[in-house]
C-alpha cells in the first residue's frame, strides 16, 4: 500500500492555485501545504480548497513556511511574476532569479522532489539546483511537458484523433527556441509523415501555433494557468507513484545528446527519485542543430545573470 504523500506549493497566484486544485483532484496528495509571500492569500486558498473536500480524494490542506516543507515528498515552486503578451519567458528572468535562489537556499536538505514551474522554467531550474545543493535528478522543471501536450492536441485536431494517440515531442527550451521533433513523430505507431493525407508543409505553421500558444492566451486572459496546473499534477502523481513514465521535463543535462551544463527538456524517465535517465531522442541533423542552438540561448541567458 502506498504511504500518504505530502506536497508543498510555493506561490499561490494563478498558476499555484491551478496546481493546487489539479493536484487534489488527481489524488496526488494526502497532505497539501500552501505558501505565498502574502500569508493571507495562502490561508484564503487553503480555506477555499478545504470547502471543496466533498469533491476530491481525502486530503488535509494547510499552510506552511518554505523551511517547513523540506520534509515533503515534493515541493512545487510557482512563485514569481506573470508575463505579458509582448515579452518572452526569458525576459522575466531578472525579476524571478532572486526569488528562485532564495527559495532554493531554503530547500537545502529537502528530502523529496523539487518541481519548478515558474518561468523562465529552464534557467530557474538550474538556479534552484545551484542554490539548494540537491542532486540534479531531484530538481526538475515542467519544461516542455506543456508544449508537448499542446503539440499533441494540435496534431490530434489535424488528424481527428485523441491527443493520447499522438506520440511527438517538443524539446529544448520551454520558450521561443523550443524544437518540435517532427522527424520522429508518430500517430498510433505510424510515422506521422507516412500518415494518409498528412501534409509536411503544415508542420511549420503548427510549430508556430505551439510556440506562440502562451502569448495568445496571455493576450486574451492575462495568464496561462489551467493546462500547466494539470501538467504539474500529472507529473507529481506519476513521479510519486514511481510510474517511471517518459516525460519531456527540464533538468541539468550531463551528456545526453551532447549537452552539458544547461537545464532544458529531453525525453526523460521520471520516477520517485526524480528525473532518473535522460534519453536521446530520434532527430534529424536540422533538429539536432536547433536543439544545440536552444541550449546556447539558455547558456547565454544563465551567464547574463551574473554579468
Amino acid at each position: 500500500m502506498l504511504r500518504p504523500m505530502k506536497i508543498g506549493i510555493i506561490g499561490m497566484g494563478w498558476v499555484g492555485s491551478s496546481v493546487a486544485i489539479s493536484t487534489l483532484q488527481a489524488g496526488a496528495a494526502q497532505e497539501l501545504l500552501l505558501n505565498d509571500a502574502r500569508a493571507e492569500l495562502a490561508e484564503g486558498e487553503a480555506m477555499d480548497l478545504r470547502h471543496g473536500a466533498s469533491f476530491y480524494p481525502s486530503a488535509r490542506i494547510g499552510t506552511a513556511s518554505v523551511h517547513e516543507m523540506r520534509d515533503a515528498d515534493a515541493v512545487v515552486i510557482a512563485a514569481g511574476r506573470g508575463g505579458t503578451a509582448d515579452e518572452s519567458r526569458l525576459e522575466l528572468l531578472r525579476d524571478t532569479a532572486a526569488i528562485a535562489r532564495s527559495i532554493g537556499r531554503e530547500l537545502t536538505g529537502a528530502k523529496g522532489l523539487v518541481v519548478v514551474v515558474s518561468n523562465p522554467v529552464d534557467v530557474l531550474t538550474q538556479l534552484v539546483l545551484e542554490s539548494s545543493g540537491l542532486p540534479a535528478s531531484r530538481v526538475v522543471g515542467t519544461g516542455t511537458m506543456l508544449d508537448t501536450a499542446r503539440l499533441r492536441q494540435v496534431v490530434g485536431r489535424e488528424l481527428d484523433l485523441d491527443p493520447r494517440s499522438i506520440h511527438a515531442h517538443v524539446v529544448g527550451e520551454h520558450g521561443d527556441s523550443e524544437v518540435v521533433l517532427w522527424s520522429g513523430a508518430q500517430a498510433g505507431g505510424v510515422p506521422l509523415r507516412k500518415w494518409p493525407g498528412w501534409q509536411p508543409a503544415r508542420e511549420q505553421a503548427l510549430t508556430e501555433e505551439v510556440r506562440h500558444a502562451a502569448y495568445e492566451i496571455i493576450r486574451r486572459k492575462g495568464a496561462t494557468n489551467h493546462a500547466i496546473g494539470l501538467v504539474t499534477a500529472a507529473l507529481l502523481r506519476w513521479s510519486l507513484r514511481d510510474e517511471r513514465r517518459v516525460l519531456t521535463v527540464s533538468r541539468l543535462q550531463e551528456g545526453a545528446a551532447g549537452l552539458h551544463d544547461v537545464a532544458l527538456s529531453l525525453p526523460t524517465i521520471v520516477g520517485r527519485e526524480g528525473a532518473e535517465l535522460v534519453l536521446e531522442p530520434v532527430c534529424n541533423e536540422e533538429e539536432r542543430a536547433a536543439l544545440h542552438a536552444s541550449a546556447d540561448v539558455l547558456r547565454r541567458t544563465r551567464a547574463s545573470i551574473d554579468g
